[in-house]
């Protein structure tokens, strides 16, 4: 199998650095644009299967790539973003302020607050995607769309197993950073490349990889 994982389009939140989780907000002009991009990029793959989160911004980011594939979105919710219960919809400075426990250098992800979604939680999320992903598209190549840090998770679940969580976290994802791994025929990932955004680079735009 060959799987692309594709970050969203920037949103209107990302642009104005608010931590979103599961809560909707649209593409900016930005966004769209590199959605758009995007799509132009792919369009030159071959793409068997397109999931996407069934959030709005990760929805509408997939609907360019399939505009130029031969295939339809397929909304998946285990691709959402990671749960984050009371943070969402807040500034970084604002969740320091209101919740002292979370510091400068705490993940945002996997802070343990009630109502976030748990370590344990977002394990078995990746293990089931995982296992889904390899019973039936062992010979596909496969695009799925989420979100920076459900990506930037699963990544490590694919390295660590249900250790991901002990290990340093080094993935940044960008917004429309598209990353691609082979899976072997015994199931073993072998990772081409990570954040790619050069089709970013080819719409002259940058990409200030704002997460969740």
């Amino acid at each position: 199998m060959i799987l692309y994982l594709i970050r969203h389009g920037q949103s209107v939140a990302n642009e104005s650095g608010i931590i979103q989780g599961r809560k909707e907000f649209p593409l900016s002009a930005a966004g769209k644009k590199q959605a758009k991009l995007l799509g132009e990029f792919f369009a030159a793959k071959s793409i068997d299967y397109l999931y996407s989160s069934d959030l709005g911004r990760a929805f509408e980011t997939a609907t360019a790539i399939s505009a130029h594939q031969p295939v339809d979105v397929v909304g998946w919710d285990k691709l959402r973003e990671i749960g984050l219960g009371p943070l969402e919809g807040k500034t970084r400075q604002e969740i320091l302020l209101q919740f002292p426990e979370i510091t400068e250098t705490s993940s945002i992800l996997t802070t343990g607050l009630a109502g976030t979604e748990t370590v344990e939680e977002i394990t078995v999320r990746c293990q089931y995607v995982l296992e889904q992903l390899l019973a039936g598209h062992k010979r596909h190549h496969v695009a799925l769309v989420s979100h920076g840090g459900f990506i930037s998770i699963f990544l490590m679940y694919l390295m660590f197993a249900e250790k991901w969580n002990e290990v340093h976290r080094p993935f940044v994802i960008g917004n429309t950073g598209v990353t691609k791994v082979e899976f072997t025929e015994a199931g073993k990932p072998v990772f081409h490349y990570v954040n790619h955004d050069a089709h970013l680079l080819m719409g002259n735009m940058q990409n200030e990889n704002i997460l969740y």
